[in-house]
């Protein structure tokens, strides 16, 4: 389906974010950062803690609850405004699973044998002893995507894939039912740093689960903190290079620029323009004072939020009445294209 096919569509932009903790400047960065610039850009735009998806893997329920309020808290924090945006956890609107269960029926089970993800988790003699939900949850994925009839869906490199699935799905729904009913989702990658790789190694994405504290900046950091995992992180020890084409080689230093203009707003040619051929005695500074600045901010907000669980509850609930408002009518049509007595 082209765009012009997908302009009888609302715009409207769809994404999720795990509630699994401990969010990271590759968080911020490739997500919410851009979630809250796109919510001033004409388009309606639902963001999503996606709290059924978290459950492929076993959840420690009371952890699970405090890790969705505080990551409700850094969407906030980071700039999402629930009264522009809608912001709720996916569990409260029903028709993420319904419609999950009318799609796996539409989906072939051997889309979901390719999904690099699910080949990744499960090696071995884990493959038995994974969950259901684990090779099923692309099609939970699209759900959520479909539902809204999102016509673009903010993704990172290695969540093209399913987004490319969630398209899949619908042409073959749309196919087998001899409608147009779901639109072809479009995939907005951008920025500078759209992929934050780790502070200790250049070639590794920055984890929330490494076991080097060092290697990530989380979102619950204080400036302290912050300034001085950037004073140590990893490079090599040239001076940056005077040209783009000089960082291709070098991992760390290139990783550490793409942060630097993603956080300035610029781009890496600007900041080689104005850092090439200087140390990493000017530049980390640099960045580390930079870095305070934007992240600081997010991080004493989203303590002071956590200090109110209500207040975050409250928001979850009225943004899943808004999500109800727009799913439930096209869950009911698509009900009805299926052939279901209503």
């Amino acid at each position: 389906m082209t765009d012009q096919a997908n302009a009888k569509f609302t715009p409207r932009v769809f994404s999720g974010i795990q509630p699994s903790g401990n969010l990271t400047l590759g968080n911020y960065l490739g997500a919410l950062k851009r979630f809250a610039q796109k919510q001033d850009e004409g388009v309606e735009t639902i963001y999503c803690l996606v709290d059924l998806h978290a459950i492929t893997v076993w959840q420690d329920p009371a952890a699970l609850k405090r890790q969705t309020r505080e990551a409700a808290a850094a969407f906030i924090a980071s700039g999402v405004d629930p009264a522009k945006s809608i912001l709720f956890n996916q569990s409260q609107v029903s028709a993420h699973a319904e419609m999950a269960w009318l799609l796996n029926c539409v989906a072939r089970i051997g889309w979901m044998y390719r999904m690099t993800q699910f080949k990744d988790k499960t090696q071995g003699k884990n493959a038995e002893n994974s969950s259901l939900g684990l090779l099923a949850y692309p099609s939970l994925m699209a759900a959520d995507i479909l539902t809204y009839h999102a016509t673009m869906v903010p993704v990172g490199e290695d969540q093209k894939q399913h987004l490319e699935l969630t398209r899949d799905i619908a042409a073959k729904f749309n196919h087998d039912y001899g409608t147009d009913f779901f639109p072809m989702p479009e995939p907005l990658i951008e920025g500078a740093a759209t992929r934050v790789m780790s502070l200790k190694d250049g070639t590794k994405k920055m984890s929330k689960s490494d076991p080097a504290e060092a290697s990530r900046i989380n979102l619950t950091d204080d400036a302290d903190t912050i300034a001085k995992k950037f004073r140590k992180a990893v490079t090599d020890p040239e001076p940056l290079p005077e040209t783009i084409e000089g960082l291709a080689p070098r991992a760390e230093a290139r990783n550490l620029v793409n942060i630097y203009a993603a956080l300035a707003d610029s781009t890496p040619e600007a900041v080689i323009a104005e850092f090439g051929g200087k140390g990493w005695g000017v530049f980390k500074p640099a960045l580390a004072d930079l870095a305070v600045a934007k992240l600081a901010p997010i991080s004493a907000e989203m303590a002071r939020l956590g200090n109110d669980p209500a207040e975050i509850d409250r928001i979850l609930r009225e943004g899943s009445a808004r999500a109800r408002g727009i799913a439930q009518p096209i869950l009911e049509r698509a009900l009805d294209i299926m052939g279901m007595v209503r």
